[in-house]
This record gives C-alpha cells, sequence and structure tokens, in this order.
C-alpha cells in the first residue's frame, strides 16, 4: 500500500523532491497528498510536475494539511530556522519526516529536536543523499580490509562556482541569523554541507561524542554574513585527521570529493558520482561505480519492514557540533578586494578567489588549512570545540 506524503517546501530545491516523490508514486510505493507552501503552485507548476488539475491539497498550514490529508511522512524542505519547529509539528500528528539538511541550525535546537521526537515515537530520516551512497560502505570495507595499508587522514575538497544572485534567492541566503533566530547558512553548513557529512560517515565519526577538536577558517569574497570560502580540520575520537576545504567563488565548477590516505594508496571518493577510485603501491588503479539508496525510499522501507534509517538525526551529531562551532566561533574574514575578482556568470556576476581551486586540492592532499598552505589572505584557524 502506499504511503500518503505531505511535501513542505516545493519550489527551489523542493522541486527535486517533488520529482522524487512522482517518481515513486509510478512506482507505487507513495503518493503526494499534500503541498505546504506559503503561495500555493500553479496549474502550470503542477503539470511541470506531473500532476495534472485539481493535484493535491495545497495550504500554508503546514499542521492543518497534516491533519486534513492523513499523511504519513512529510518531506520537509524549508528554511533552516523553521526545521526544528515543523519536524516537531509532524510529530504532534504521528507523521514521520524526511527533514532536508542541516538538521537544525544550532545544537540547543538539534536536542530539542531529538527530544520531541523520542517524546512521540516518530521517525526521521535527515536528506544527506550522499550518505544512502553503497560507496561509503565498500570504502569503509577497503580501510578496514587494510588494502590502503594504515588510515593517514581524510582530506575532502569541494570547487564549486555559484553567482551573486545565489545569495539572493531567498531572504535567508547568506545568513548567520535572520530576525533574531539563528540560519547559519554557510558554505560548509548548507551547499557543502555532503563534504563534512560524508568524510564523517566514513570514518565511522559521526555521532555527536566522536569530535575531539576542530580548527576553523572561514572566509567570504561576497557582501554576506556567511562564509562563502572555508577549511575545516577536525580530529576524531578515533584520532583520524579530516580537512574540509570549499568553496562557492572556484575559477571552475567541478565535482567535490572526498580523499582517504592510506600508508601504502589511497581512495577518491566523488560522492555526488557515487564514483570510487582506488589507488595502491604496486597496484594499478580501480575505478568503480556504486548505486545509492533514496533516502525516502529508505524511510519507506523503515516505515514497512522495519528497515534501518540510513541518516537519523543521532547519526548527524558530529556534523551538528561543526554546525555550533560555526555559529558560535568567530565570524567569517572579508577577503581583500585583491583576493578575488569579478567575472561574468551565465545569470548574474560572479566572484573568483585567486587560486583557490589549487588551494583546494592541496589543501585535500596534505590535510593542511588555507594559512598552513601560504595563502596570503589567510589567518591562522580559529580553535573551536563546542560541547
Amino acid at each position: 500500500m502506499s504511503l500518503p506524503v505531505v511535501l513542505a517546501g516545493a519550489r527551489g530545491h523542493g522541486r527535486t523532491h517533488l520529482r522524487n516523490i512522482r517518481r515513486l508514486e509510478q512506482a507505487g510505493t507513495v503518493r503526494l497528498v499534500g503541498i505546504c507552501e506559503l503561495e500555493p503552485l500553479s496549474p502550470r507548476e503542477l503539470a511541470h510536475a506531473g500532476y495534472g488539475a485539481p493535484g493535491p491539497a495545497q495550504s500554508a498550514d503546514f499542521g492543518a494539511l497534516l491533519e486534513r490529508t492523513g499523511a504519513r511522512i512529510a518531506v520537509i524542505c524549508t528554511p533552516i530556522h523553521t526545521h526544528t519547529d515543523l519536524a516537531l509539528t509532524a510529530a504532534a500528528h504521528g507523521v514521520h519526516t524526511l527533514l532536508e539538511k542541516p538538521t537544525t541550525p544550532s545544537y540547543a535546537e538539534y536536542e530539542r529536536l531529538l527530544a520531541g521526537l523520542a517524546e512521540k515515537g516518530t521517525a526521521c530520516q535527515v536528506g544527506f543523499q550522499s550518505l544512502g551512497s553503497h560507496a561509503i560502505g565498500a570504502i569503509r570495507e577497503l580501510i578496514a580490509d587494510g588494502a590502503i595499508g594504515q588510515l593517514r587522514g581524510i582530506g575532502a575538497a569541494g570547487p564549486w562556482v555559484r553567482d551573486e544572485a545565489y545569495f539572493r534567492r531567498v531572504p535567508w541566503a547568506g545568513h548567520r541569523a535572520l530576525n533574531g533566530l539563528d540560519v547559519v547558512d554557510g558554505v560548509l553548513t548548507n551547499p557543502l554541507a555532503h563534504a563534512v557529512a560524508t568524510a564523517l560517515r566514513i570514518d565511522g565519526s559521526d555521532l555527536a561524542e566522536d569530535i575531539a577538536e576542530s580548527e576553523l577558517e572561514q572566509y567570504r569574497a561576497h557582501d554576506i554574513e556567511a562564509d562563502d570560502t572555508s577549511c575545516l580540520r577536525l580530529r576524531t575520537a578515533r584520532g583520524t585527521r579530516i580537512t574540509v576545504a570549499v568553496t562557492l567563488c572556484a575559477e571552475r565548477n567541478a565535482e567535490p570529493y572526498v580523499l582517504v590516505h592510506g600508508a601504502r594508496g589511497r581512495i577518491t571518493f566523488w560522492y555526488k558520482q557515487d564514483r570510487v577510485l582506488v589507488e595502491r603501491t604496486g597496484v594499478g588503479p580501480v575505478e568503480t561505480v556504486h548505486a545509492r539508496t533514496d533516502l525516502l525510499e529508505n524511510l519507506v522501507a523503515h516505515l514497512s519492514d522495519g528497515s534501518g534509517l540510513l541518516v537519523p538525526p543521532r547519526r548527524t551529531g558530529a556534523f551538528m557540533r561543526i554546525v555550533e562551532a560555526i555559529r558560535t566561533g568567530p565570524e567569517p574574514e572579508p577577503l581583500p578586494a585583491g583576493a578575488w575578482y569579478g567575472a561574468p556568470g551565465e545569470k548574474a556576476p560572479r566572484r573568483i578567489v585567486k587560486g583557490i581551486d589549487a588551494l583546494i586540492e592541496e589543501s585535500a592532499e596534505s590535510l593542511a588549512t588555507f594559512s598552513e598552505l601560504g595563502a596570503a589572505w589567510a589567518v591562522p584557524p580559529a580553535r573551536v570545540l563546542p560541547r
């Protein structure tokens, strides 16, 4: 029997969820019974997603929509600072959730979410899509079997291009806080959050207690509050050093990746492509592409047959400690005018940090921070270790 689903936030990234729900409808596992938006989707928008008139019920009142439709699952793709309240509204109605990442904008909100979910007994899956990749299990097996020798560290790199319009697409974009509410919409916590979460999952260090130490360098080329170019270095409780270097001001857009360093080789994982390259001493390189479990399908399976959730909130605890470190840490350093230059983009101008692509690659290779690599504009990292 297909499970009734309500989607909260059907525009922007929500269109991806709308398409995925439609795909699963055609497979007979779910059915879309409601859309929660401040402004209802037009007949044209619904038709573009494959829904004819009159389409699913629509309302700006999330709780009333859940009640009216009898939803079993809510997919929540709304501004970061609304995540906790909407997920707990769903839980109060006995509705299970697929909650977009980042889980919440602060650790206090994360604890409030965990407590509310536990009280109501509803399931929640957090939308780190990369953690559905079967490649992660394969990489962990290679490490455990000693395929690349003793683990020396993990680097992650994310050189992305986003134009100035990206930071104007919604009112909360690029904000650390808005109207007195935490948002924490920076490059590490939102667009390239998967680089952080994937590296932590590969190390088996995704719980809150798994972070022992963290160092943070945050910068911004754009006129925003949050970071658009940053480097994070962690030491996990098991002793692994993890470095994540990312930007939205790259010279060229490239696939983000996680690089696992071993004493006798290394593994590169392009996590958006589920593609893995294993390079070992004395052995030719081996490249494989892996399957991926869709997170909504996994949630449906969890409700139908008890399958384990791939990304329950508890397993985003380490990531949430990073969010809290960023929220409470120093504000991003504005880059001097000479460190970046403007260029035309497809829809709006964009800002490019000089030499950032090579710097990010070198960080992933060496596990060093921008300042350690000698970037003229970089400052020594802030040591941040929130509870």
